[in-house]
């Protein structure tokens, strides 16, 4: 037993998705730990228009709840782990808020207490990431987007984190509507740390197939709003065709001089290789004016709750 607990008021989101079979584990796991080292907490588990019996999980486990707040967020339809965790920010109070992206705990207890720890040193946002156990498609997603990314700290596979009052406040006035937050909050100018854990041996994290689809929909869009990735491709099309354009055109040349070209041909071949660069430059521009359109404000996300029960 801890005899002096912390006194900062903690919120801890949990996103939560058809998870029946985990949740009541993860929430005894997480409020343990909470009401071991806190005096005042809150959870908040953001219900992602689960279909199965997972709101019907935390309702039995909040009955048994003795300290601390338990409140549910239900979102109105399936939304996607970034508009649903947006909800659950705006909704916390605490001091310092975690965010648990997936509930597949492959942590020890201990490494919540340990992002929070270095937070006090200074730290507004900690990252609590593994050691292994990275999948091929997330590196493949990581290398490629701190490549083409201006964001100094580079992003990695995280588990969970905790961000201080500040960090959310700073966030939020950069833009309300957060499309990838790591991101953001990478880009926020904050300090950011990070700690590494071994995974236990019998996790290993799994994610049903709408989630699949809405962290692949998420990583397109992130490599298209946080990275230059477009610009890059659609500058180095139109170099190609500016060499394709002089290729062309010189071919063409010759083959007036010392050919017997089809009256016309010539006119025809050196109109399409100039307004097929005249094209891909324009398409340069526009996309250069997007990037730094979407750098100033993001495509517009409003997330759309049905209900919130305080069961707690």
């Amino acid at each position: 037993m801890i005899p002096n607990k912390e006194s900062n008021f903690i919120s801890a989101i949990i996103y939560v998705y058809n998870n029946e079979k985990e949740i009541v584990k993860v929430l005894e796991n997480i409020s343990t730990i909470l009401k071991s080292n806190f005096k005042k907490y809150e959870i908040i588990c953001v219900n992602d228009a689960s279909t199965d019996g997972t709101a019907n999980k935390i309702k039995e486990f909040a009955k048994g709840l003795q300290e601390g707040i338990l409140s549910v967020i239900n979102m109105s339809y399936y939304q996607g782990m970034e508009l649903a965790m947006n909800a659950g920010v705006d909704l916390a109070i605490g001091d310092f808020v975690y965010e648990f992206d997936d509930i597949t705990c492959d942590y020890e207890a201990g490494a919540i207490m340990e992002v929070y720890n270095k937070c006090l040193e200074g730290y507004d946002i900690v990252n609590a990431t593994p050691q292994t156990n990275k999948t091929k498609t997330s590196s493949l997603f990581y290398k490629v987007f701190n490549r083409y990314s201006q964001i100094e700290y580079k992003l990695q596979t995280e588990s969970f984190r905790i961000l201080s009052r500040r960090a959310i406040n700073r966030v939020q006035s950069i833009n309300k509507n957060i499309p990838y937050r790591k991101a953001v909050y990478a880009n926020s100018g904050l300090k950011i740390g990070s700690i590494c854990y071994c995974l236990k041996q019998d996790k290993k994290r799994k994610f049903n197939h709408q989630t699949q689809k809405n962290r692949k929909e998420t990583a397109i869009q992130s490599l298209i709003l946080f990275t230059n990735i477009g610009y890059k491709f659609s500058m180095s099309m139109s170099i190609l065709m500016i060499i394709t354009t002089i290729l062309v055109a010189l071919y063409t040349l010759v083959v007036f001089i010392k050919g017997n070209p089809i009256e016309g041909w010539t006119t025809t071949m050196l109109f399409l290789a100039f307004a097929f660069f005249g094209l891909f430059t324009i398409m340069t521009i526009v996309i250069k004016y997007l990037e730094i359109v979407m750098n100033l404000i993001f495509k517009k996300n409003n997330y759309i709750v049905e209900s919130i029960d305080k069961l707690g």
